[in-house]
């Protein structure tokens, strides 16, 4: 694409969004989007909305182990029906491979940089950003600057890896092959019971090649059991009037965002209920939920408990366990939780 029609088709664009935005008012960026038409990624190119985009180029690796020189930031994650955000630094950061890693004490990723495709230095009403995306243009992570953030230190990121625009090409997804049913639900069960550790269920779902909700579905009421929709709520009330602390794991193809803490501020607003903490901010749209579980692993400390909650097309939305190390075994009040969401007894 020539620079003429890159801004030919930017214009168009803004003019379109224009044109939207007033007819339709608070609507953010990704409804935008979805509205028009097109994804995230054009969306921010075009510079709609009173953007200002700059390109940045690099391996997404390169980029990211430079986040650690910005002090502290707030993360984003979201995927359509839930947003995760957390102040922190970005410590401890590992980002050699396909897979990568941040554990400091406030920023907790896994990341998986196979999906990344284009990153844009943002500048919109005031606020300064970096936002990732996917091959398909959705977003997968951000990263805004705050008052704590050394503003050198971004700025100079920008710099070293701005480049010239270029449209972003939206790829669409690979087609889900997962069966959505357990073709040997002893075997299955069996290969649940014989984990030592959480992070086996995954590699287990590639090699029975199963979808989560297949799985769950076949594993059996004592180690996975569907409970009501409005579990979230009651487990985030109980463990902010109790002060447990809590891990929030939310994720989409390229990114998982982990918050590990007590939560406090707890507010509804329409069809989102929300965690409005100093650090940490979770925005749960309930109305999607079509499915909440309590999930039931063995492990090498002893049983550890999920509460799972997946929206109608399958997808996970958000996952909560009780605040916990390896080498540690699950608190006991947030044991008692889940067991209290039950209807059924879990194995134990």
């Amino acid at each position: 694409m020539t620079n003429t029609d890159f801004t030919t088709r930017a214009e168009e664009l803004r003019a379109r969004n224009e044109t939207l935005a007033a007819a339709q008012p608070g609507l953010r960026a990704r409804n935008l989007a979805q509205a028009l038409g097109v994804s995230e990624a054009e969306w921010v190119a075009a510079g709609c909305g009173g953007v200002r985009a700059t390109a940045l180029h690099g391996v997404p690796q390169a980029i990211f182990r430079e986040l650690g020189t910005l002090g502290e930031v707030m993360a984003l994650t979201r995927n359509d029906w839930c947003v995760h955000e957390r102040h922190g630094a970005y410590l401890d950061i590992q980002a050699e491979g396909p897979v990568g890693l941040v554990l400091g004490p406030d920023i907790d990723l896994r990341v998986f940089f196979t999906a990344w495709k284009s990153a844009w230095a943002v500048e919109q009403d005031g606020r300064h950003s970096l936002q990732f995306f996917d091959g398909a243009g959705v977003a997968v992570h951000k990263v805004y600057r705050t008052d704590a953030t050394d503003a050198a230190a971004y700025d100079a990121l920008v710099a070293r890896f701005a480049g010239e625009s270029q449209w972003p090409v939206a790829e669409s997804y690979a087609p889900v092959t997962d069966a959505e049913q357990v073709e040997d639900a002893q075997a299955w069960r069996a290969a649940w019971l014989g984990m030592k550790d959480t992070h086996e269920f995954f590699p287990l779902l590639r090699k029975f090649k199963v979808s989560r909700l297949a799985a769950l579905t076949a594993a059996g009421e004592d180690l996975a059991q569907p409970v009501p929709a409005d579990a979230v709520e009651r487990m985030l009330q109980s463990a902010a009037e109790s002060g447990l602390p809590i891990m929030c794991f939310v994720g989409n193809r390229g990114m998982i965002q982990i918050h590990s803490g007590p939560v406090q501020a707890l507010r509804r607003t329409g069809p989102w209920f929300n965690v409005l903490d100093p650090k940490f901010n979770l925005h749960l749209d309930t109305t999607a939920i079509a499915s909440a579980w309590v999930v039931n692993k063995p492990t090498s400390d002893g049983w550890v408990t999920s509460l799972e909650v997946y929206a109608s097309t399958g997808d996970l939305i958000v996952q909560f366990f009780g605040e916990r190390k390896p080498g540690k075994p699950e608190l006991t009040g947030w044991r008692e939780l889940m067991v209290g969401l039950c209807s059924a007894p879990l194995a134990a």
